[in-house]
């Protein structure tokens, strides 16, 4: 069974508990090469940089609909995380906001460029890699799988660029295997295009479907306030989210986010996981 990880108190320059879990999940090694794939700027190549030979790092955010008179890009929407009892305060991953990396790549490339502070990072589809076969050592997906697009069609290629003797490390949201599915009524008031929260079975099942054999598993609780989880959401969803939590509280109907009152605050708890796998020769 999935068991609360403690709260940690954070301090100034330290890595959130939750993204140093997820670290020691992965065992970055000192000759790995690495890529992360993610949505947007995540936290993980600036965590992995210091730790690995070389990294490499992709935003695969979907490009927007092109609209009338506008230009640039839509603001990139990232999942706010912090410690695993997360109070809100400082940034997203605990000041970790990710170091930008090359302006193009081709599956031509022999050597992944080393990360660094002052290179752009590569746009690239999520689902059609430019790298070669087998070209990383250690792959990662932090909260992307089902925001870039075909998480089916993901998986394969982190698989694909991941070397015979690597691993792909996946982590995402997951809901228990016996747990229903009213969680994804929330979700979907927050964000209406919301897939779904896999089961922990589903997931791994779309692993092993797309050709990896699982090694690592490792689900845990997170207990976090419910305010800055609502930031990204209209005030009417944002409104009807909280009553459904309350109503929770004050013994009404089950939404699957066990919500709770912690110091005034309306705080609620979500299911995460860890998952490393390997490519199936």
């Amino acid at each position: 069974m999935p068991q609360p990880a403690p709260a940690v108190q954070r301090s100034g320059g330290t890595i959130a508990p939750h993204l140093r879990r997820l670290l020691e999940f992965v065992e970055p090694g000192r000759d790995d090469v690495c890529l992360d794939v993610a949505r947007g700027r995540g936290p993980m190549p600036a965590a992995l940089a210091p730790r690995v030979r070389h990294m490499i790092a992709v935003d695969a955010a979907p490009e927007p609909p092109a609209r009338a008179g506008t230009s640039g890009r839509m603001a990139t929407v990232e999942f706010g995380t912090g410690p695993v009892r997360i109070t809100g305060d400082g940034g997203p991953d605990g000041g970790l906001d990710g170091d930008r990396l090359p302006a193009a790549a081709t599956r031509e490339d022999r050597v992944p460029h080393p990360i660094g502070p002052d290179r752009p990072t590569i746009k690239a589809d999520a689902t059609a890699l430019p790298y070669r076969d087998n070209a990383f050592s250690l792959v990662t997906a932090r909260f992307s799988l089902y925001t870039l697009g075909d998480p089916d069609g993901v998986l394969r290629e982190l698989l694909r660029v991941c070397r015979p003797d690597g691993r792909v490390v996946i982590a995402d949201l997951v809901r228990g295997n016996l747990a229903g599915p009213e969680r994804d009524r929330i979700e979907r008031l927050r964000d209406p295009d919301h897939p779904g929260t896999p089961s922990i079975a589903r997931l791994t099942e779309m692993i092993t479907s797309a050709g990896g054999s699982i090694r690592r598993l490792d689900v845990f609780t997170v207990e976090r306030p419910i305010e800055p989880w609502l930031a990204a959401c209209d005030d009417a969803a944002a409104d009807r989210i909280r009553e459904a939590l309350i109503d929770e509280v004050d013994g009404g109907p089950k939404t699957g986010a066990k919500p709770r009152i912690i110091g005034g605050e309306l705080w609620f708890t979500q299911t995460w996981a860890h998952v490393a796998a390997e490519p199936i020769p």
